[in-house]
């Protein structure tokens, strides 16, 4: 399913969804999906920053860890001074790592969320793909008809395990609009978990956690959030010259409303399903983590809580319109007077003492190729097509047949080639001279940086080598996974009108990392590979003086407070 669930009707769905596919057949009999997308990584991270303790904080009650899906860092420097709300508050005191990342290939949803509370990288926690993240008909919703959702692919544990190992009093709960955005961070734990179901239009949960819906959530989807804003416009915040976005790129939005004002519809049915790209999900997503604090009475003490609050609005605009849009730019000057509202009240309820704050995104995302970007050099970016692998599917069909491998063991998706090796055998040495083959001619498709038998990358510096370095977060040697291609900067795979996202190019894999709260000093680090999101959990569970329960890929940012007793 696209990562933009309510495109205008005609609009074709966007390269990034798989669910569905345009394939053909080769001469190989290699499945080729035709969904998936499109500078440069930094080749070599800088050594992680230490953050600056201040000395004596007290233990904190609650951890609030903020995702907004599709946060590009950029966007809190491009429009700094027009901040006034929750994005001020964390700028003007939280140490802000402006280029933060994301540091694996296929930079999606599912993967993303499922790194930032792990301290773990795709390879370990299992979820590579948003196709293969959370949904199943093996948990089905509660409160709602729709696909069931669970973690049953996560593997491992999260801070909330580590949290309630060390202190069992200890309360969770996590929110988002998309189910994997409130799933993936708290691993499979089964703590109260909830995400918004249109068919509804409020939020559920599924059989993974609970049989019923608690008796606060079913009062607050019976207020029909998204009827509180039937019929209302979407309109500019800000006068129209503080935006510097043209408002007439046909190209955003499949060429259909396109320009503002937007009017949000007045039938219960469209109001429901179009929540999802206004940005009042946000605040339907705040005010429903906001009841969820007050029931679960969450940071009272005196044990150390942990909320999650994933705020998908972002991201959905971002598909539609685009990161060079006004919309785009009125969204999150929106997300940060509606996170200013919600950090006040909790503030007031608990004590600015007692909360710390840790945010991030999922992933960035790149410009749509036929529009010319404001912010990076897409010139000549272009698209590549299912149809364009065909050559070389068909160069690499005799070597197959020569090497008595099933040739239906093979198949493409995501720009992988991908092998069941329960067709295989003992043919190891036959299968990686299928995959050099495969990938000396795919670098000659146009459009093609490059391509990486995946084996082969174990023995790459993948310091200087980026790119090997993120492809290997994703996938390890004598995997499913034989050959993994990188398009150059800018470009797409497939068709669409839509912005997207997933490749490990720097624009897709940079996003904000900043922590906020009494135990941290406040500063900006502008370095790349300053901080990684898989070294924020660690950096809780160091400030927290809690141990994780396995090994983790990320590391503390230097312990953040002055020694205390667990």
């Amino acid at each position: 399913m696209s990562e933009s669930p309510t495109m205008p009707m005609n609009t074709p769905v966007p390269c990034l969804a798989r669910a569905v596919r345009s394939v053909f057949v080769g001469a190989l009999g290699l499945v080729v999906g035709a969904c998936a997308s499109g500078g440069a990584p930094s080749a070599t991270p800088e050594p992680a920053a230490p953050l600056i303790a201040r000395e004596g904080a007290p233990r904190p009650k609650l951890v609030l860890f903020l995702t907004v899906d599709q946060l590009r860092p950029d966007y809190l420097v491009r429009w700094d001074k027009q901040l006034s709300g929750g994005f001020r508050r964390l700028l003007d005191r939280g140490l802000f790592y402006t280029r933060g990342v994301q540091d694996h290939a296929i930079t999606e949803t599912a993967p993303g969320h499922a790194s930032t509370l792990s301290g773990r990288f795709p390879y370990s926690t299992g979820i590579a793909r948003n196709s293969a993240g959370v949904n199943t008909p093996d948990a089905p919703l509660v409160g709602s008809a729709g696909t069931g959702a669970s973690p049953f692919r996560f593997r491992g544990t999260t801070l909330a395990d580590w949290m309630t190992a060390a202190d069992p009093r200890t309360r969770v709960l996590s929110v988002s609009r998309k189910d994997r955005g409130a799933i993936l961070p708290i691993g499979r734990g089964k703590q109260p978990v909830y995400w918004y179901a249109p068919a509804i239009g409020g939020f559920v949960t599924s059989t993974w956690y609970a049989d019923s819906l608690p008796t606060w959530v079913s009062a607050f989807n019976a207020t029909e959030p998204a009827m509180r804003h039937a019929g209302r416009s979407w309109d500019l915040l800000l006068p129209d010259s503080a935006y510097p976005e043209k408002d007439s790129v046909s190209m955003e939005s499949g060429g259909q409303d396109f320009t503002f004002p937007h009017l949000f519809p007045d039938d219960s049915l469209r109001a429901r399903n179009l929540l999802q790209t206004f940005p009042w999900m946000d605040e339907v997503t705040l005010d429903f983590a906001w009841r969820g604090v007050r029931e679960l009475d969450l940071g009272a003490g005196p044990q150390t809580d942990l909320l999650a609050v994933s705020l998908s609005t972002t991201d959905a605009v971002g598909h539609r319109w685009g990161p060079d849009s006004r919309e785009l730019h009125d969204q999150i000057l929106r997300l940060d007077r509606a996170l200013g509202v919600f950090l006040d009240s909790l503030i007031a309820l608990r004590g600015e003492e007692n909360i710390v704050i840790a945010l991030t995104a999922d992933h960035g995302v790149a410009p749509i190729p036929e529009v010319r970007s404001t912010w990076g050099d897409n010139a000549g970016a272009g698209r590549v097509m299912a149809t364009d692998f065909s050559p070389a599917v068909a160069q690499i069909a005799p070597i197959v047949q020569q090497s008595g491998i099933d040739p239906s063991a093979f198949s493409f998706d995501w720009l992988t080639m991908e092998v069941d090796r329960a067709k295989v055998g003992d043919k190891t040495r036959e299968l990686r001279q299928v995959a050099r083959a495969f990938e000396k001619e795919v670098e000659k498709v146009p459009g093609v940086l490059r391509a990486d038998a995946i084996d082969d990358l174990a023995h790459a510096d993948t310091v200087k080598d980026a790119y090997a370095r993120r492809w290997l977060h994703m996938f390890r040697p004598g995997g499913e996974v034989l050959v993994a291609i990188t398009l150059k900067p800018y470009w797409y795979y497939g068709r669409g009108n839509s912005a997207t996202h997933g490749s490990p190019h720097d624009y897709d894999a940079q996003v904000p990392i900043l922590f906020w709260g009494a135990p941290f000093a406040g500063g900006r680090v502008d370095g790349p590979g300053a901080a990684r999101v898989v070294d924020i959990a660690p950096t809780l569970a160091s400030m927290l003086g809690i141990k994780p329960l396995e090994r983790l890929d990320g590391k503390p940012l230097r312990r953040a407070q002055s020694p205390r007793t667990p």
